[in-house]
């Protein structure tokens, strides 16, 4: 996990411009360079560093003896570097990860370059022998990557939006800084000046097609066109276990978050079982995070002693989480209701790691709610093939909301987030069964997964089925919610004159309720006018809802009065 940061085409003065990329430092508290294009005087790269991989020869931008003219900046994990290695030739120079590239590039150029990373990625690419750039994001956007690029062609590249927004160009401030789509990969000219004209756009992965990497995967061909149901699981648990496996890639101490919820357990549980098959001479770190007896440090508190992991509790109160709101919709970029909500939790775990222990490297259960059909409101999909739809829609949407807020949370405290529900040939694998296998049954959701790990004796059996809780709702007590909670404080911060014409003032997305519009408030007293990064708020579907909150749903309501 790193910050990434370049400019083409500068009309102002660079040691001027780079206190943007400052803005971003939090990214990489390791080390920090920038370093000029030679050739190019009004190009630069600036690279903000967090040691994971090879710490002595890590830092960026990556440029080899064997390809002078490339230069390399890029934040994120390739996991399948070495086997790419070794199907290919390759002769590394370093240990890091990200040199793959540099050579799958000069192999094959830049399409068979992003079909073959296996991991998560932004980069940016420049070739001054060819006079190209290239900007590239893996296929969930699980690494971000924001641009800005101007009717004349100047350039400028961020992980996140904050490092853009301030930039100089001919006297007025830079617009239309918009997140770089995942799975796509940019072709763009470089001029003699230094300014670049964008060639094409393309899609290079679809999460529903097996990637092209798998051919050279560890994991052996698994049988296919079969889906008898134990067949089905084994498969699911394989390439479940093989997605953590590649994620322990790393000189640096792995802790897991830890909700007590399915997915974070799942993933706890399984990592410190491969930790312990290879010997990791320190033992898993777990955190846990929630306001006294809430929902989650509870179940967290028995997996942890399942599975034996070194438990940490962070207790927080209502002043400690509302006093965090401002922080954390800066750190977010956003105002999306259920986003905020859950960043809090997150935000202030995140705090305590950095803070109080040496693990930088945590996994988490991103993406499983959206690939398993984990929200409550699937109980009502009116169709197994509806379902599906919404699953392939929220799978696209993911860089907007949980993995946006996973990563900035993290990134804001200097760790490296990795989500193995998001491994690529997991995804394709699973997105691949009938639409009628992956829905809730029994009137319970994720019943496949849940399904594919029952004889596992990885987790409590009470866990393994232990009913949807949102992380922003199982942090607070059941009898008044962490949402209950905000919305009694922010009643009396926003005076109803103002929510009356709240879509006067922001006609775009207008708050329709005090909480919402109170976010709304101080995203736009950071990022002023830029209300589109936003395309809409994350909203259940085919229920009547008007908060995001599962809470509000008649199912979480019988489940829990029963």
């Amino acid at each position: 996990m790193c910050g990434i940061w370049a400019l083409f085409g500068s009309d102002e003065c660079l040691s001027v411009q780079c206190l943007s990329a400052m803005k971003i430092a939090h990214r990489g508290p390791d080390a920090f360079r920038f370093e000029n294009v030679n050739g190019f005087t009004n190009c630069c790269f600036g690279f903000h560093r967090l040691a994971v991989v090879d710490q002595l020869y890590g830092m960026q931008p990556i440029r080899v003896k064997k390809f002078p003219y490339l230069w390399l900046c890029y934040n994120g994990e390739i996991y399948n570097f070495k086997q790419l290695q070794k199907q290919f030739g390759f002769e590394y120079q370093t240990l890091v990860d990200g040199e793959v590239i540099l050579h799958l590039y000069n192999r094959g150029g830049i399409e068979q370059t992003a079909s073959m990373l296996d991991g998560v990625f932004s980069f940016i690419l420049l070739d001054t022998a060819n006079r190209k750039v290239f900007l590239a994001r893996d296929t969930y956007g699980v690494r971000p990557l924001f641009k800005v690029l101007t009717d004349d062609g100047f350039l400028g590249v961020c992980s996140e939006a904050k490092g853009l927004i301030n930039l100089k160009h001919s006297t007025s401030l830079c617009s239309k800084v918009e997140p770089f789509l995942p799975g796509h990969y940019e072709v763009l000219d470089l001029k003699p000046s230094g300014k670049v004209a964008s060639v094409e756009l393309v899609k290079f992965h679809s999460y529903k097609d097996e990637p092209l990497h798998a051919a050279c995967d560890t994991v052996e061909t698994l049988p296919s066109g079969s889906f008898d149901l134990e067949t089905v699981k084994s498969n699911i648990r394989i390439l479940f276990e093989n997605a953590v496996r590649k994620r322990l890639m790393a000189h640096r101490r792995i802790g897991c978050l830890l909700s007590g919820g399915l997915d974070s357990s799942l993933v706890a549980a399984v990592l410190l079982k491969l930790m312990k098959e290879i010997n990791v001479s320190y033992p898993l770190q777990t955190f846990a995070i929630g306001m006294e007896n809430s929902p989650d440090l509870l179940a967290a508190r028995k997996v942890a002693a399942h599975i034996g992991s070194e438990h940490h509790e962070v207790i927080f109160n209502s002043e400690e989480g509302i006093q965090a709101i401002e922080e954390v919709i800066f750190s977010l970029e956003t105002y999306d209701i259920t986003t905020v909500r859950a960043s809090i939790g997150m935000y202030l775990v995140s705090k305590y790691i950095r803070k109080k222990t040496d693990s930088v490297v945590i996994f988490s259960g991103e993406g499983s709610d959206e690939l398993t059909q984990g929200y409550i409101y699937f109980h009502k999909a009116p169709s197994p093939e509806e379902a599906a739809e919404e699953s392939e829609r929220l799978l696209k949407e993911l860089y907007l909301f949980d993995v946006l807020r996973a990563d900035r949370t993290t990134a804001a405290h200097g760790l490296e987030l990795r989500v193995p529900f998001l491994d690529h040939r997991f995804t394709s694998y699973y997105l691949s069964l009938p639409a009628e296998l992956r829905i809730p049954k029994n009137g319970i959701e994720k019943y496949l997964l849940r399904q594919s790990f029952e004889d596992s004796n990885l987790l409590p059996k009470e866990i393994l089925w232990r009913p949807k809780e949102a992380f922003s709702d199982g942090i607070a007590s059941v009898k008044k919610s962490w949402f209950s909670i905000l919305q009694d404080y922010i009643d009396q911060q926003v005076d109803d004159l103002l929510l009356e014409k709240a879509a006067e003032k922001y006609p775009f997305n207008p708050p329709k309720t005090k909480e919402s519009y109170y976010y709304r408030q101080i995203f736009e007293k950071h990022y002023p006018g830029r209300s589109n990064w936003l395309p809409h708020y994350w909203m259940p579907r085919w229920v009547k809802a008007t908060d995001p909150s599962a809470r509000t749903l008649k199912h979480y309501k019988s489940a829990t009065q029963e």
